[in-house]
């Protein structure tokens, strides 16, 4: 089970929510782990609205098939594919969507490519299907959450965010699926989170929520495993919008 699969519907967002901060859409953004399903459906979508996307995965062979199934959904898309420390080097934002199981070994192998400046924008759950357990159970991880994990294992002076964790993998796979979801963001610094949700809102339909401090994460990670159970009952596979916010959320 690879990062947030599924979510559960709550509200719509405004249509009219402005983005969070101006992007250039000529910067790649690096997908570590884009061969699973909501790497894959992230770089997809973020392909299909301008940004160069470097591919990366343990081995560069498996990068390139994938970059070339993106290629035959995203004809307009820019693909490369790299190994994970490739990726990383190409790429001033890196998304880590990755399996928990995956997690730790995959910064290890990056502390060499990332460098200080970069985001990380992490997306790992600690699901216990990591572990041969329930995908509707988390486990517990000694720095408070997988977010946390990162940031104690990233070279200094590499900034991490935590996002993405109920966001619909079927969904983002789906490009005649229309997206009207909220990402719910952590990180220690404002600024960091805005510049994650001026990339992340490059995706038509996506909404992001500043959650507070990168220790809220163990929050927003675990709210995968609720809407995983959620939407196995109704089957089906919706997003999470929050009601009641003001219209411009990153001023």
């Amino acid at each position: 089970m690879c990062c947030s699969l599924y979510s559960a519907a709550v509200s719509q967002p405004s249509p009219e929510q402005p983005a969070a901060a101006p992007t250039d859409s000529a910067d790649p953004v690096a997908v570590i782990g884009a061969s699973g399903a909501l790497g894959f459906g992230l770089a997809l979508r973020l392909a299909r609205a301008g940004v160069p996307i470097a591919i990366g995965s343990r081995e560069r062979e498996r990068a390139a098939q994938t970059a070339a199934r993106a290629s035959e959904l995203v004809p307009e898309g820019s693909f490369s594919a790299h190994d994970n420390a490739g990726a990383a080097r190409a790429a001033r934002t890196v998304f880590l969507s990755v399996p928990f199981r995956n997690q730790s070994e995959t910064l290890a192998n990056l502390r060499e490519a990332l460098s200080p400046g970069q985001l990380l924008i992490d997306a790992t759950v600690p699901l216990a299907a990591a572990v041969a357990g329930k995908a509707t159970r988390m486990l517990g991880v000694w720095q408070g959450s997988a977010a946390q994990q990162a940031q104690e294992m990233v070279p200094d002076g590499v900034r991490v965010v935590s996002a993405l964790h109920t966001v619909s993998a079927a969904s983002l796979t789906d490009l005649e699926q229309p997206l009207a979801q909220d990402v719910l963001v952590c990180g220690d610094s404002r600024a960091d989170k805005r510049e994650a949700a001026g990339v992340i809102e490059r995706v038509e339909g996506l909404r992001c929520v500043d959650c507070g401090r990168l220790e809220m994460a163990r929050t927003t990670e675990s709210l995968t495993a609720l809407l995983i159970a959620v939407n196995a009952r109704y089957k089906v596979h919706s997003g999470i919008c929050l009601t009641g916010l003001p219209e411009r959320l990153w001023e």
